[in-house]
């Protein structure tokens, strides 16, 4: 076992006082640097970066960060929600250390899909027909996995199979 356990403190947005949500940070009893490519190639990270050390995880609407001694969690709905991801990522840590022979560590992040290329496939119209405000917003949107190409009412038949064949070549976290 790597990790034996962490000190949890929950907190509010200092630039968001209003905000209902809350976040969290956990000091973690070991350096866990050594098994952050084994994560990010177990549970897919969404970046990460070799110095300082640290890989980071979009779950469920939220960012999860695990650095050498810390993990940092955003946009909880509460303290329970924040024991439940920690004691979930502490499991998966510990899995990935205790099976490091059999996983080849990962030092990269997955490709994500260009804006600027999605954008393109879209009529460009702005027409809001989306729910958004502009079709670059949308793109963005795309971009990050949170739309798709049924997204866009105006896009024609060709253009949406086309773009819905781009983005197959992507993994999306849910």
């Amino acid at each position: 076992m790597l990790l034996t356990g962490y000190v949890k403190n929950i907190f509010l947005s200092a630039c968001m006082p209003g905000a209902s949500s809350v976040h969290c940070k956990a000091d973690l009893n070991e350096d866990v640097r050594e098994v952050l490519p084994y994560i990010n190639a177990t549970l897919g990270g969404y970046a990460y970066v070799r110095e300082p050390a640290s890989v980071s995880f979009q779950l469920h609407g939220k960012l999860l960060t695990v650095h050498a001694k810390e993990i940092f969690v955003n946009a909880l709905k509460d303290e329970d929600e924040a024991d439940k991801i920690l004691q979930w990522m502490m499991k998966e840590i510990n899995a990935a250390w205790e099976n490091r022979d059999s996983i080849t560590p990962k030092y990269e992040d997955p490709p994500k899909p260009n804006m600027v290329e999605i954008l393109k496939f879209l009529p460009k119209t702005n027409c809001k027909e989306c729910g958004l405000p502009t079709c670059l917003v949308f793109a963005t949107r795309v971009a990050a996995g949170l739309k798709d190409a049924d997204g866009c009412p105006p896009l024609t038949k060709e253009k949406k199979a086309a773009l819905t064949q781009f983005l197959s070549g992507f993994v999306f976290e849910e």
